[in-house]
């Protein structure tokens, strides 16, 4: 099923990436372009839950969306990270950290389904408030002011980004601890 209406709206979040990037090259004034980067990223990350919730409710769930998925939120989450550590909006240090947990247990997990063990690095509630978090996160500081003249979203933005990250490497290290005993299994054998 690769061209069914959620698998068609997973991959806007892919198509979304140099959207969102050249919005930040347009010839507009910086809020303009902050104010439109932090739409275009809350639109397509709702896809993610509007995806998921159309492939089970109109019965069109398929291994190739539960591939594509994961793979197109952890694109848009890592090419806007790379695009606020440009801007100097978010430390480098925490998109490090986000991208180089993402890379390991996307790793792990392909691992762990290849010796169908997939289900003990299952996704956990652990890892849904990390990219809740994020989600959070990434916006605010894309719109980089002041939200009802009241919320300065680049200081909620740097301080749920530092949770995120915190929460990333706790998720992590959460999964590898569940993967362990099967890891020990095999190199035991």
């Amino acid at each position: 099923m690769f061209f069914t209406i959620p698998t068609i709206m997973t991959w806007t979040r892919i198509v979304a990436i140099p959207l969102i990037v050249g919005v930040f090259y347009a010839p507009l004034e910086p809020a303009t372009r902050n104010l439109i980067a932090t739409v275009m990223f809350m639109v397509f990350a709702a896809t993610d839950w509007l995806d998921g919730f159309l492939a089970r409710k109109l019965n069109q769930t398929s291994a190739f969306g539960a591939f594509l998925d994961p793979v197109a939120d952890k694109f848009l989450v890592c090419a806007s990270l790379l695009v606020l550590v440009h801007m100097q909006r978010a430390d480098v240090f925490v998109a490090l950290i986000i991208i180089g947990r993402e890379i390991a247990i996307s790793a792990l997990r392909e691992w762990m389904a290849q010796i169908g063990a997939s289900k003990s690095v299952a996704v956990h509630m652990l890892g849904k408030l990390k990219t809740t978090v994020q989600m959070v996160a990434i916006p605010l500081l894309l719109y980089d002011g002041r939200l009802f003249g009241i919320i300065d979203t680049s200081v909620w933005g740097t301080w749920l980004i530092w949770l995120a990250a915190v929460l990333t490497v706790w998720s992590m290290v959460y999964y590898l601890q569940k993967a362990l005993p099967e890891i020990r299994a095999r190199v035991a054998k």
